[in-house]
């Protein structure tokens, strides 16, 4: 009977998202042998409750840590598994078994963190090229979640395409009750939600939004995500600039969330680089019209369902934008475009993908 290890530390996380779904899924499938699911000591409840037919171990090993390359490697080798799949790029470097790795995408060893302290992060930035390029020849299988992923990480670490599969993720409406932002009550507002690195481009997103001002006074930007201090930032330079409308939720719930993709005039993602852009298509599974950059995956993701700016152009940015809200027939054909698109996409379909590289893998050991 064949023993899998399923890495998932990250669960909880927003890319614990993917995770969480595939093994939701992953369980349905009642796949032969045993699965092993390693995650922090919060989470083990909730895969408790989720996949009560997997086993269920705690791993307290904090990503780039030396606990990680050395304990978990440690507890990797202990469970003597058939196969581990790793859910990210980073993993124990000392762990020589037979394994698949899932990269979203190669956005960390382009971009820094400006909220690091610049030598440390530009070397822990190499090491994680280094690693990622070593995890890509090492792995038996590689997965990544859309074509542009495959075809970056093919050039960025000089691996055949045949190594690597796309699982393309997909979005859930949210089942919990819309639940109203008092703020915004009776207000035409545009969001974004997610994290501010520099990558997210959130800087000329502020800066469309205030050319849109001088023909929409009365138009806000709802920026939702957790504060820290880069959204801390942006508040100063807001403040400092003087711009108006423009509103920082800090962390909101999940009813909270559904009330804005429901009632935003646009749903807008100015991002510079992604694996998927799964905002956007959460987006459009709630009704909400999308504009979106056109850089890295996102074409292929949104399809037609987008209508699509430069991101490097401010100018462009705010045009598209304000196409989208000052048209209500372009609105809703990218509502009924968004509908169509998201039904494209099945975790279920990513479940049976993902076990069958599995079973492949460990098939190949086996000969």
């Amino acid at each position: 009977m064949s023993r899998i290890v399923i890495d998932a530390r990250e669960s909880g996380t927003s890319t614990g998202r993917h995770i969480d779904k595939l093994m939701e899924h992953l369980h349905k499938l009642k796949p032969r042998g045993e699965i092993i699911l390693l995650t922090r000591p919060t989470r083990v409840e909730f895969f408790q409750k989720v996949t009560p037919g997997f086993k269920i171990l705690s791993s307290d090993y904090k990503e780039f840590s030396f606990a990680e390359q050395l304990g978990f490697a440690r507890q990797l080798y202990s469970l003597k598994p058939d196969l581990v799949h790793f859910m990210k790029a980073n993993q124990p470097v000392l762990y020589f078994g037979r394994c698949v790795t899932t990269v979203h995408d190669l956005t960390t060893t382009r971009f820094r963190n400006p909220a690091k302290p610049f030598l440390i992060f530009k070397i822990k930035q190499m090491i994680y090229r280094l690693v990622t390029v070593w995890v890509a020849h090492k792995s038996k299988h590689i997965i990544t979640i859309s074509e542009f992923v495959k075809n970056d990480l093919v050039h960025f670490a000089r691996i055949s395409p045949s190594k690597i599969t796309v699982t393309y993720l997909a979005a859930d409406k949210i089942i919990e009750p819309a639940l109203q932002i008092d703020k915004l009550e009776g207000v035409k507002f545009i969001m974004y939600v997610g994290r501010p690195q520099p990558h997210k481009n959130l800087q000329r997103l502020i800066d469309a939004f205030v050319v849109l001002q001088t023909e929409h006074p009365e138009l806000h930007l709802v920026l939702a995500g957790k504060k820290d201090v880069l959204y801390d930032r942006f508040e100063q330079y807001i403040k400092k600039q003087g711009i108006k409308n423009v509103m920082f939720t800090g962390f909101i719930s999940e009813g909270q969330l559904r009330w804005l993709y429901e009632n935003t005039a646009a749903y807008v993602f100015p991002s510079l680089s992604e694996g998927f852009g799964l905002p956007g298509l959460e987006a459009m599974a709630h009704g909400a019209p999308v504009v979106s950059s056109n850089a890295t995956c996102l074409p292929e993701i949104y399809g037609d369902a987008a209508h699509y700016f430069d991101p490097l152009d401010i100018g462009d940015m705010a045009t598209k934008i304000g196409e989208v809200i000052t048209s209500p027939a372009l609105s809703v054909e990218l509502i009924k475009k968004g509908q169509t698109q998201t039904a494209k996409y099945s975790w279920s379909r990513m479940a049976t993908q993902t076990l069958d590289i599995y079973n492949k893998a460990i098939a190949r050991r086996k000969t």
